[in-house]
């Protein structure tokens, strides 16, 4: 089975080219401010990154014939995990109805959708992104019946971590109750309770730890009366949510191996401030072992992060008397895509229906 992989990013675009299980092509396609600079909406980038993606396609001289094209699935409505097919009512909600964010990966869906359509008999899917929620019922309901709960994280590659430690232990991952804690610019915890994330927290925009790019959940009352005080617009408040908050905010930068070299160097302020990121990271873990009563097989980090013996071992201070913790540093989400796809192709996985 030939499939094609595109996973967009905010200022790169990664595809890969599988056959069968091996990658035959790997790319990250970067994209410069200058590049991106005329397009005032994300959406509007499609041609621009299709073209980029069938260019290195020519170059490799791979020719245009695919059995499945699968992108990063998009911030559409909450739907539960698994293998989408893509349909005009993904589409249409992408690009007009029900997207929450303007974040870069609404482009996996549309450009795996388009290049699809060009070879016959070839499909297009999604698999678990971002807006994947199995939340219990107990964990949609916060303190105001006017803001329920809703999660966005890293559920492409929590639920790749999880399929993957468990074939190292020989289980299935619908045996096991883990907690999986993705570092990146963005952080997101959750509790899986056999296959089933049962609560995860809203990582893009307020709520759980603050990170690198994101500031985690904020005193409510300040944050309403900053919103007040005429000193900020709505779009300079959205960014001090996510992009210019965490440890951007607090330190001028989000780039962990500058900032860990200046605590080498003697920096206690940056010491501090992720220390106290590490602190607020094993405060949500734990509360997630209250999730799951306790019953925690395994914890499990993974994200770009996770490569930091400074920040893992810290962590495991903290941690490591709720269950094993294991580590899985960097990202899964090619390969996850691309077995995803070929588990439908190959009838092991049933494709779902977004409607």
């Amino acid at each position: 089975m030939k499939i094609l992989v595109i996973n967009p990013g905010s200022t790169s675009t990664k595809m890969a080219v599988y056959y069968d299980e091996k990658p035959i092509l790997l790319r990250n396609i970067t994209h410069t401010a200058d590049e991106l600079a005329p397009f005032d909406a994300i959406t509007e980038q499609q041609d621009f990154r299709r073209q980029l993606v069938l260019d290195e396609l020519r170059q490799a001289d791979i020719p245009l014939e695919f059995d499945a094209v699968i992108g990063r699935g998009g911030l559409v409505k909450p739907i539960s995990g698994g293998v989408y097919e893509i349909n005009q009512q993904m589409i249409d909600d992408t690009l007009h109805g029900c997207v929450m964010h303007n974040h870069a990966c609404n482009l996996g869906c549309l450009i795996a959708y388009e290049i699809a359509q060009m070879m016959p008999d070839c499909r297009s899917f999604i698999a678990d992104p971002g807006v994947v929620d199995e939340l219990s019922p107990l964990a949609r309901i916060s303190g105001s019946p006017l803001m329920p709960r809703i999660c966005i994280w890293h559920a492409l590659n929590q639920r790749a971590i999880a399929r993957r430690y468990a074939r190292g232990i020989g289980k299935e991952y619908e045996d096991l109750n883990l907690i999986i804690c993705h570092l990146g610019g963005g952080i997101s915890v959750a509790a899986h309770e056999h296959g089933r994330a049962i609560d995860a927290n809203n990582a893009l925009d307020g709520e759980g730890p603050f990170s690198p790019e994101r500031a985690g959940s904020l005193p409510a009352a300040d944050l309403i009366r900053l919103c007040f005080s005429g000193k900020y617009s709505e779009k300079q408040l959205l960014k001090r949510i996510a992009g210019k908050a965490g440890l951007n905010a607090h330190l001028g930068t989000n780039n962990m191996r500058e900032i860990l070299q200046h605590i080498q160097q003697g920096d206690k302020h940056a010491e501090l401030i992720v220390d106290a990121m590490i602190y607020h990271v094993a405060k949500n873990i734990a509360a997630e072992a209250a999730v799951l009563c306790g019953n925690v097989d395994a914890i499990l980090l993974t994200g770009g992060m996770a490569h930091s013996e400074y920040l893992v071992s810290r962590l495991r201070q903290r941690i490591d008397f709720l269950a094993p913790v294991y580590t899985f540093p960097g990202e899964d989400e090619m390969e996850a895509l691309a077995l995803n796809a070929l588990a439908v192709l190959r009838g092991k996985r049933e494709v779902k229906i977004y409607d």
